[in-house]
């Protein structure tokens, strides 16, 4: 691929500043992109811009917390202020946490909705017109939950199972106006994610460990290897790629209960 294949585009990412959604937007800037990176932590943001601006990269950093119903139209019109339009919005935003048919609150419900699947919706509908009018493209981080159904994690999984669904839906409505609209489905990637659902250092290390036993490649994923195939479906290359749920996962969405 040509290395600033994305010079003189706009790519806003959601969860910029760490996992899978630093990635992203790290490789974007490196393709030559200008970045429009949404975090909820101020001092996480303005390391992020850092780095980007260390690539020559141009970069608006935006503190927001995306299940405020405000918020999703404030950031796509702030994006479109600075930089006249968006050409790549990638969802990488995403929270999780422990709970069963049996004992996941309603509020732990709504939770997970408004940030893994309302939120998504909220900012792919208000960015719609300036993605059409440049021809640009979605790709939403999924995961294999919304493929796959594991215990203990019910309301992290619907929402993913929606948010691929949501990625399908969105793909036949937009593809006559030139916009794709894909997704990728990570298995276990090493991020801050579980941690912040509530898992502790120890119960998060023995699930690393395990985890190199349920994907058959053997090992956990790398927050870099899912940017490079976010890159890939927002690039000229994946011009004839729309409505795709694309499994990234070491081969765990192949596997059964074990």
């Amino acid at each position: 691929m040509n290395e600033k294949q994305f010079s003189g585009k706009v790519a806003l990412v959601t969860g910029a500043t760490s996992g899978i959604g630093r990635a992203c937007a790290l490789a974007f800037a490196q393709a030559g992109a200008s970045l429009v990176c949404v975090g909820r932590k101020s001092d996480a943001l303005h390391e992020i811009k850092t780095k980007i601006n260390e690539t020559g990269a141009d970069v608006l950093t935006i503190e927001a917390d995306l299940a405020a119903t405000e918020a999703p139209a404030s950031v796509v019109a702030r994006a479109i202020e600075t930089f006249g339009g968006i050409d790549v919005l990638v969802n990488a935003a995403g929270h999780i946490s422990n709970g069963t048919i049996e004992n996941t609150s309603l509020e732990a419900w709504d939770e997970m909705m408004n940030v893994n699947v309302r939120a998504v919706f909220q900012l792919m509908q208000q960015a719609t017109p300036s993605l059409i009018e440049r021809r640009g493209n979605v790709v939403n981080v999924s995961s294999v939950t919304g493929l796959r159904a594991f215990p203990g994690v019910l309301a992290y999984c619907v929402s993913k199972a929606a948010l691929d669904q949501l990625t399908r839906c969105a793909s036949l409505e937009l593809a006559a106006q030139g916009v794709r609209v894909n997704a990728v489905n990570p298995g276990v990637v090493v991020t801050q994610i579980h941690k912040r659902g509530g898992m502790n250092d120890e119960a998060y290390a023995a699930f690393l460990e395990h985890s190199k036993t349920t994907h058959p490649l053997g090992r956990t994923g790398r927050p870099e290897e899912i940017a490079d195939l976010v890159l890939f479906l927002a690039s000229d290359k994946a011009s004839w790629i729309t409505g795709a749920t694309y499994s990234i996962d070491g081969g765990r969405s192949q596997t059964c209960a074990r």
